[in-house]
């Protein structure tokens, strides 16, 4: 068994895949809105809500957006 092939004894390389970024990433964005509404409906009802998990769902939301726009101009 070698651990290196010659140049000409490799296959070549398979083409890449075809992937929906779009998808992704609205789904990816769906989720965090989702997350969003429910920290804030906690924080309505009374319960103590961290700053840092308000900010991680708008940070999240926020870059996920900024994603989608990215790759839905980019074809």
């Amino acid at each position: 068994m070698r651990l290196w092939l010659r140049e000409e004894e490799r296959r070549p390389a398979p083409p890449p895949s075809a992937s929906d970024d779009a998808t992704a990433l609205l789904v990816g964005c769906v989720a965090w809105a989702v997350a969003l509404v429910a920290v804030l409906v906690a924080s309505f009802v009374g319960a103590v809500v961290e700053p840092a998990v308000l900010s991680t769902v708008v940070i999240g939301l926020v870059l996920g957006t900024i994603g989608l726009f990215y790759s839905r101009n980019r074809r």
